[in-house]
């Protein structure tokens, strides 16, 4: 019987194994290692790759907001040029309506009635004057409110005072409105927008 020595040839295959599987394990660990690293890579790449939207983003927030503020105070300066431009209107249209007033007002005042003062106090009218009679006064009441411009006209005080030439006349105050048209300033704006 012939005996054979197997222990060498089972160390050779344990020695062969052994490193085999410290190989793979190297080979398995590089590609880990390759894996990790591509995947570093990609991630640093998508996350700089965002940084750079996000910065773009807020470089275009800084603008919008700028702008945003130019038209704020365009739309103050705009605002303060419309009040300015309402002012004139009224103030061009107030010129006109002096104007008419007094022109209306002439025609009203009866013979023997002189008006001595004329203030505008707001939406009224002081008028303050001396009649010859207490009728006078009455019909200039009576014109006034027949008088499509002025509303309301109320007497405040008459009494009846001595003239420098001895003869009695009676003074007057009474307060009265107008009516004013609406502003055509407004209606205009109205059919621009």
């Amino acid at each position: 019987m012939i005996r054979i020595n197997l222990l060498p040839h089972r160390e050779e295959k344990r020695k062969a194994r052994r490193q085999q599987f410290y190989a793979l394990l190297g080979l398995v660990a590089m590609a880990a290692g390759v894996i990790w690293f591509l995947g570093f890579s990609a991630i640093n790449r998508y996350i700089s790759i965002q940084e750079g939207k996000n910065a773009y983003i807020e470089k275009e927030i800084v603008d919008l907001k700028k702008q945003i503020e130019e038209i704020s105070k365009l739309k103050e300066e705009t605002d303060a040029l419309l009040k300015r431009k309402q002012v004139i209107e009224t103030l061009q249209g107030n010129r006109a309506e002096t104007v008419h007033v007094f022109d209306e007002l002439l025609r009203r005042v009866p013979d023997g009635v002189r008006i001595t003062n004329f203030v505008e106090n707001g939406p009224l009218f002081d008028i303050t004057g001396e009649s010859v009679s207490e009728a006078r006064v009455s019909t200039l009441m009576r014109n006034l409110e027949d008088s499509p411009l002025f509303q309301q006209a109320t007497p405040v005080e008459i009494r009846s005072i001595t003239a420098p030439n001895g003869r009695p006349i009676y003074s007057f105050q009474m307060k009265m409105s107008i009516e004013r048209p609406a502003p055509a300033a407004d209606a205009g704006r109205g059919g621009k927008q």
